[in-house]
């Protein structure tokens, strides 16, 4: 199996790493896609000796048979459909790109048409086994406050619109309270999580989003809270962030692998 990555941080490391150890079987990293050659993913390419590529038509040329977006929004919208158009497996990691519905139905229907598998994780969070089968029988709320220390929350336009001191706080601040269609805009890099749910549950409209800081945590903590004829469910997760992104949970990046690891078995546990 080939894969290319769109990104250079963490995540794109993480791959790398792990698939040069043979962790993930017979898979090859095929190129690591950049935004331009000044793009950090240009020098881990070249310490792994992996090709560094910078446009569709460069990264096609490697023939990838799996492309995993650790990037941005802005890579769910220049590569995932046409990506999908020509049958390629693509892994979505920003999945809060897909609150936008036009692209979420372009991508679907890409999938849908070539026979591609259109991938996103769960990311930072779990129980979306039981979200899923909860929602057949019918599900009423669900919920999930994202609660993360100021450092995680700096450098958002939304957030320094409200002129808060994040540095200085001492004690828990909501920065967003409301649905998940509104909030996860807000933050492109912070709430992926949000939208995996949303999509795998009641939606975006439906689905309600509280964002929190809180100085004196360590972990990035998620509490998820379904409703429905199935009962009530209640998740609590504490993930420790990312070494060198703390916007990003260290279980988010492993979610990633393990969604590839998927790709390569022909036995499934859990729904």
């Amino acid at each position: 199996m080939r894969v290319a990555i769109i990104g250079g941080g963490t995540i794109a490391r993480l791959f790398l790493e792990h698939i040069g150890r043979g962790d993930l079987g017979d898979a090859t990293v095929a190129a690591i896609v950049g935004r331009n050659d000044q793009s950090r993913g240009k020098p881990l390419a070249m310490e792994f000796g992996v090709a560094f590529v910078t446009s569709l038509a460069d990264l096609l040329t490697h023939k990838p048979d799996v492309v995993v977006e650790a990037a941005a929004h802005a890579a769910v919208h220049d590569y995932c459909g046409a990506l999908l158009d020509l049958g390629i497996v693509v892994i979505v990691l920003s999945g809060g790109a897909l609150c936008d519905d036009a692209l979420r139905a372009r991508l679907e229907a890409s999938a849908n048409k070539s026979g591609a598998l259109l991938y996103v994780p769960s990311g930072g969070i779990g129980g979306l086994d039981a979200l899923k089968a909860a929602c057949i029988a019918g599900v009423d709320a669900v919920e999930i406050a994202i609660t993360k220390p100021p450092a995680a929350w700096e450098g958002i336009p939304y957030v320094e619109r409200m002129h808060i001191d994040l540095a200085g706080l001492r004690g828990p601040t909501t920065l967003f309270d409301g649905p998940a269609r509104e909030g996860v805009p807000h933050f492109p890099a912070n709430v992926n999580i949000a939208a995996v749910l949303s999509l795998a549950g009641i939606g975006f409209d439906r689905t309600w989003l509280k964002v929190v800081a809180d100085p004196a945590l360590v972990y990035n903590t998620h509490v998820i809270t379904i409703r429905g004829k199935t009962g009530k469910i209640s998740i609590k997760l504490e993930n420790v962030p990312a070494p060198e992104n703390p916007k990003t949970a260290w279980l988010a990046c492993y979610s990633a692998l393990a969604a590839l690891r998927q790709l390569t078995s022909r036995t499934q546990y859990g729904t």
